[in-house]
């Protein structure tokens, strides 16, 4: 896909594996967000401090529309992570800078709940998100930080194919003002080709 193609690159509707569905977030997913976080809140909480945003259900229903808006314009392509059943296993979505889909480089994010952390979700829902952005979507390259004292995301990415590429120290801050390195990890899609 050349630049000029991706001025009028429109994100997919969503993409179905063999145990979930991966789709933009969309109005009337609140609740459903708003259950899974608070389920999983202190599992989430340790690396991901944007949970206590989901205060209400009414709140993740607003996230999940803006969500479901700048998905729409390829802003930022926050997707859920969707049992067949509709259940929300989690969140996920490519994301970047400013002409990030032009320039070919995305960045994923992901959560997963905590009743279905350890069970090889996080690495399906990758593996598929590497498949789907490498075909459908314009992608060059993809890259994925993580905590450095988050193990299991690193293993997820070291699983994929991914490479560590570096780790930024002392990059990222909590609440409490206690820093962590982060490492980065990236795939070029000649390199998932080639896998």
């Amino acid at each position: 896909m050349t630049s000029a193609d991706t001025q009028s690159f429109f994100p997919p509707d969503g993409w179905r594996a063999r145990s979930f569905v991966l789709r933009s977030w969309r109005a009337g997913d609140g609740a459903a967000l708003f259950e899974a976080v608070d389920s999983s809140r202190s599992h989430l909480r340790v690396f991901m401090p944007w949970v206590d945003k989901h205060a209400s259900p009414e709140d993740s229903e607003r996230y999940a529309r803006d969500a479901c808006a700048r998905y729409l314009t390829a802003d930022k392509c926050d997707m859920a992570v969707l049992a067949p059943d509709g259940r929300v296993l989690g969140g996920t979505g490519f994301f970047g800078h400013d002409g990030w889909l032009a320039e070919g480089m995305g960045e994923v994010g992901m959560w997963v709940r905590a009743d279905e952390a350890g069970k090889g979700l996080a690495s399906r829902v990758l593996a598929e998100l590497l498949r789907w952005g490498f075909t459908d979507w314009p992608f060059l390259r993809l890259s994925w930080r993580c905590s450095g004292d988050n193990r299991a995301s690193a293993r997820v990415a070291e699983k994929a194919g991914m490479r560590l590429e570096g780790v930024l120290r002392s990059y990222s801050v909590d609440p409490d003002g206690t820093r962590h390195d982060i490492q980065l990890y990236g795939i070029q899609r000649h390199e998932w080709v080639a896998r």
